[in-house]
């Protein structure tokens, strides 16, 4: 199962976070907003089929999400989890950790904002155009 969505950088990206990463839907963050990647999505978590969100919901689905600019690329991978709400309407957070709330799309991540690409990352900065791609295994 796939789901895709674009997002866009903005001048604030500064990807240092630890153990997040963040695409919202919201136009503008400042400059604190370290695990924010991505903004101006089009479409939220709201918008997944029922049957992807139901997929979600199980601990043993493996979720990879794949960030795409023009110059930089990048894959993190984590887990589902039956607590996930996934209700959330402007925000897609993915965690290093366990913790779950309605912004939460997968826990157990191996990789947070200071992990990724910086090629991806430099664009993101630049305010380039983002393809965000969700896969379940």
């Amino acid at each position: 199962m796939i789901f895709k969505l674009k997002s866009k950088g903005h001048r604030n990206v500064t990807s240092l976070h630890k153990s997040t990463f963040e695409v919202t839907k919201e136009v503008d963050i400042g400059p604190t907003a370290d695990c924010i990647v991505g903004t101006s999505a089009d479409q939220s978590m709201l918008d997944f089929p029922q049957e992807f969100k139901d997929k979600i919901a199980n601990p043993d689905t493996k979720i990879t999400v794949i960030l795409d600019t023009e110059n930089g690329h990048d894959e993190i991978t984590g887990f589902g989890h039956e607590d996930l709400t996934l209700t959330h309407p402007t925000d897609i957070v993915c965690r290093k950790s366990d913790f779950t709330c309605s912004r939460t799309l997968m826990i157990h991540a191996d990789k947070a904002a200071k992990d990724l690409d910086s090629d991806l990352i430099e664009d993101l900065k630049n305010e380039k155009v983002m393809d965000v791609t969700i896969k379940l295994c």
